[in-house]
């Protein structure tokens, strides 16, 4: 017998029920992948639209990223203080809206997700984590350096995925001495 066809009578064609089973889990593991990329998309966007907030920050689609139940945290001594606990996508938008002004409580604004970590538990229910460092200079003038742990618990509602909950909770804060975009002359870096 050749070896062509000894090959051939070990392989086999799989079976329908074999076929429907691995189309079954590549479903599943897809679903999986969008589900934590639409949860990344989520928290990006949430601290694209933190980084401005302003009179022109669309509070609406701030508001939207949060299922109508959902609650924010902020977490141990410092951001528990600072933050407090906010129940409820209105109470949220409300809170917020408090650093939009007539002021702005920012001058510049920039949040970096780093350590992430995202996992949908099933079709409806994803986790996320993510250590943020935050440069921002106050309408006053000083300038703080902070970084925080985020834990978000996501839901997917109404057709898309939403914050549930959402945690801070401050690893260090540090006042800086110059404005982040200070107008001072930088070194930069030359060629040799």
């Amino acid at each position: 017998m050749s070896a062509a066809r000894v090959t051939r009578s070990r392989l086999r064609e799989p079976t329908v029920q074999e076929l429907a089973t691995k189309l079954a889990t590549l479903e599943r593991r897809v679903a999986q992948h969008e589900a934590e990329s639409a949860c990344r998309w989520v928290m990006a966007e949430y601290m694209r639209l933190c980084d401005q907030l302003d009179a022109s920050t669309p509070m609406d689609e701030l508001g939207a990223l949060f299922t109508a139940d959902a609650l924010w945290e902020g977490r141990g001594g410092k951001y528990s203080a600072a933050f407090g606990r906010h129940e409820g996508r209105q109470a949220i938008v409300d809170f917020l809206d408090g650093y939009r002004g007539p002021t702005p409580h920012f001058a510049l604004n920039v949040h970096y997700l780093t350590s992430e970590t995202i996992h949908a538990d099933s079709a409806q229910l994803a986790h996320g984590s993510w250590v943020m460092l935050q440069a921002s200079t106050l309408a006053s003038g000083e300038s703080t350096l902070r970084s925080a742990r985020i834990e978000a618990e996501f839901r997917f509602d109404l057709g898309r995925w939403r914050i549930a909950h959402f945690t801070t909770t401050n690893l260090f804060s540090q006042a800086c001495a110059h404005p982040w975009d200070d107008a001072a002359v930088v070194p930069e870096p030359r060629p040799r």
